[in-house]
């Protein structure tokens, strides 16, 4: 019996260690894991597609992706197909074949075939889609919309001229139905950096945009917004707001032909109003002066003001120093008792630019 046990406890240890042997194969620490699926490397979609129409002409931009739908970086050109909707749902391709970076920055531009550019107002969709070298794709871009249809007329005759008020825009004008977009690129950009303060005047944008949505039939507009000693460039086109589904949406015309100006002020102050004059008589504490006094002068470049004086039907002299006078108020002391005199006054600018003379103010100096 003793034989047999050993025997059979032999026989339990062996198959167990087979077993064990067997289950170290399978869950060894070294042994890989399930196999992954081979990336299909389609490169992601592109969110950020914009689309701008400018009479027929259309313009996309777009950022290229980085990586592809597996979250890995991809290597080298990506191929680009750009999409035209006209109502039709998926990619109605406009023949354009584009191969682009990861990471840079799309860029498309065409004219609105005929069929596109014509009829009435209607949403007109635009995407991208990147294919990978099989030409598979993760699927078209978001939708960027414009309006299909004809575009308003271009904008004609556009002029400017410079006033002390800002600058006049004048152009050609239509029957009234559609407003007017000026757009205004600023030439002369600061070079140097301002100081920092509450005081600092804010730097001019570089584009700015002005709608001219009434008195179009009249065909101007005043842009206030300017600042002297700068250039500036129009340009101008007719916008048409349309309800397309419920909603009011834009049809831009061309752009105008630019117009440039170089805003100068050569332009005076205002005449000083309100001049007084109130005389003293001489006595034993004074001496004879006539004081004047006048509303001040609110032009933004104002540097003084010059005090004229005549006495009789004689001709007008300065009676004020060479240096303008800082506020608005004279004390002319060099007058004779019994005398009459007649004062008049003008306002200078910082370009020396004058004024012309106030409503004239007579005093007579009393006798002693």
């Amino acid at each position: 019996m003793g034989a047999m046990n050993r025997l059979g406890w032999a026989a339990r240890t062996g198959a167990l260690a087979a077993v064990l042997t067997i289950a170290l194969v399978f869950t060894g620490c070294g042994t890989p894991g399930a196999p992954q699926p081979p990336s299909l490397n389609l490169p992601d979609r592109v969110t950020d597609l914009t689309a701008i129409r400018t009479g027929n002409q259309v313009s996309l931009a777009w950022t290229m992706p980085k990586k592809n739908t597996d979250k890995l970086l991809l290597k080298g050109n990506v191929a680009v197909r750009v999409c035209r909707n006209d109502g039709v749902d998926g990619c109605d391709a406009t023949g354009a074949e584009l191969s682009l970076a990861p990471g840079s920055r799309g860029a498309f531009a065409e004219t609105l075939p005929t069929a596109q550019a014509a009829g009435a107002p209607r949403t007109l969709a635009y995407s991208v889609e990147l294919r990978n070298h099989n030409g598979r794709s993760a699927g078209l871009s978001n939708a960027a919309v414009v309006l299909a249809g004809e575009a308003p007329a271009a904008v004609e005759g556009l002029a400017a001229q410079v006033r002390k008020d800002g600058v006049v825009l004048r152009w050609i004008p239509d029957n009234g139905t559609t407003a007017v977009r000026l757009h205004r690129t600023l030439l002369t950009p600061p070079t140097a950096k301002q100081q920092p303060g509450p005081l600092a005047p804010q730097p001019e944008p570089l584009e700015r945009n002005l709608l001219v949505a009434n008195g179009t039939e009249a065909g101007q507009a005043l842009d206030k917004e300017i600042r002297f000693g700068q250039a500036y460039e129009y340009r101008a086109q007719r916008v048409a707001r349309v309800p397309v589904k419920g909603q009011m949406q834009e049809l831009a015309g061309p752009l105008s032909p630019p117009v440039r100006v170089e805003v100068l002020d050569v332009f005076p102050p205002a005449a000083p109003a309100g001049l007084a004059a109130v005389a003293t008589a001489p006595g034993a504490d004074a001496e004879a002066s006539i004081d004047l006094s006048w509303q001040p002068v609110a032009d933004a470049d104002l540097a003084g003001y010059r005090v004229y004086r005549r006495e009789g039907q004689g001709g007008w002299q300065r009676i004020s120093p060479a240096q303008p006078v800082l506020g608005p108020a004279f004390h002319d002391a060099q007058v004779q008792p019994g005398h009459g005199y007649r004062y008049a006054v003008s306002a200078v600018d910082q370009g020396g630019h004058e004024s012309a003379r106030s409503a004239e103010a007579e005093e007579t100096v009393p006798n002693p």
